[in-house]
Parts: C-alpha cells; structure tokens; sequence
C-alpha cells in the first residue's frame, strides 16, 4: 500500500533567506544606482522615459518606468515597502516570483497606459501588487499561516491602499490600483496553480496488489 504523500505547508518565507534577501537588495541598488545617473549624469532626463499614456511612443514606458524615480525623496519613501515585500513574494520560489511580478509589471503598467494623466514613473504600482498579492493569496489559497501574515502586513501597510483612490496631486493612482489589482489575480491564479499541482501528485487510494510470481 502506497502512503498518500502530505501536501507541504504553504511558505510564508523564503526556503533560503539570506540569498532572498541579498536578492532584493542587489533589486533594490539597482533602482538606487539609475537614480544616481539620471540626478548627476542625465539631469533627471530618464523621468520622460516613463509611461505616457495612451501615445504609442509611450508604450515602452511600461518596461521603464518602475526602475524610475522622480527624485530622492520618491526612491527613498519606496525602498522599504520594496524590500520587505519582495522579500516575502520570494516565498514561493524565484520562478513565482518573475511570474507574479512581471504580471504586475506588464498588466498594471498597461492598465496604467490606458487610463493614467502624465508621466508614470516609480516602483510604487509593483509595490502595490506584491502588496495585494500577499494579502489575498493565503485568501485563495485557504492558508492559515498566510492568511495571519496577510493580517499583520494589512495592519502594517494597510494604510497606503487609499492610495488607490484619487486626490492627492502628482500621484498615480491608476498605478497603484492596477498594480494592487494585477497581484489579486496573480494570487488567484498561483493558488489555483498550487492546487492543481497538489492533485496532480496525489496518489490514488486504496491498496495497489503486487505482482504475483510463479
């Protein structure tokens, strides 16, 4: 008789955290070393490389502009909520990592192009998805342990979602809404993927009878 294999618990942290988190702080300098060209070397010029929207020249914008900052002031206010939530993003692994932030990346930035006013820059839309993405995965994925760490980041980080809402000048909400709604359907499709998966390497049950010999 086969024992039926136990399904592992889903990770609230990296399987290895130190080189997630020297990850994201190389993730992180990077941001930091385009900012210091574009301020002494460029004279802030890479700010008009941004999202523009709904020009076709603007498109590229999408790809540019979360490694884009207008300002020290703009990169510093990021670089917290960057690193600690990429950080518990790498929970599940790098490749779900690339796949939940290039979908934030791409949809929100799109979502962004189509309905944004003025240039779009900043790490704050992907923020907003690994934001999102970790609140409602534990959600859908029916995980004690990420619905209580998705408790205690909404009581850290709650407050920024009005952030989504329209009011306040020079702020992109259509950024920061798309990308939070971009990581809900990140953390819809990867726990329907995890379950898929768990079902797929289930064993069936009952007693498999060995062959008889001669």
């Amino acid at each position: 008789m086969s024992s039926p294999a136990v399904p592992a618990k889903p990770r609230i942290l990296p399987a290895h955290p130190m080189r997630a988190a020297v990850g994201m702080v190389l993730f992180l300098a990077l941001l930091w070393v385009i900012e210091a060209v574009d301020q002494f070397v460029l004279g802030g010029s890479l700010d008009y490389d941004g999202i523009v929207p709904r020009q076709v020249d603007g498109l590229d914008g999408i790809l540019w502009s979360p490694l884009l900052h207008a300002g020290w002031a703009h990169l510093i206010a990021n670089s917290i909520p960057f690193l600690v939530l990429g950080f518990l993003v790498l929970a599940g692994g790098l490749g779900q990592f690339i796949a939940v932030t290039a979908l934030v990346w791409l949809l929100g930035g799109f979502l962004t192009w189509l309905t944004g006013f003025g240039i779009t820059v900043g790490a704050s839309g992907v923020i907003f998805g690994w934001l999102a993405f970790l609140l409602f995965r534990g959600f859908f994925a029916r995980s004690g342990r990420q619905i209580v760490l998705a408790v205690v980041l909404f009581l850290l980080y709650g407050g920024v979602l009005w952030g989504v809402l329209p009011g306040t000048p020079g702020v992109s909400w259509q950024a920061h809404l798309f990308g939070a709604l971009a990581g809900v359907l990140a953390a819809r499709l990867v726990a329907s993927a995890d379950r898929g998966s768990s079902r797929g390497s289930r064993p069936s049950d009952g007693v498999s009878p060995s062959p008889i010999g001669p």
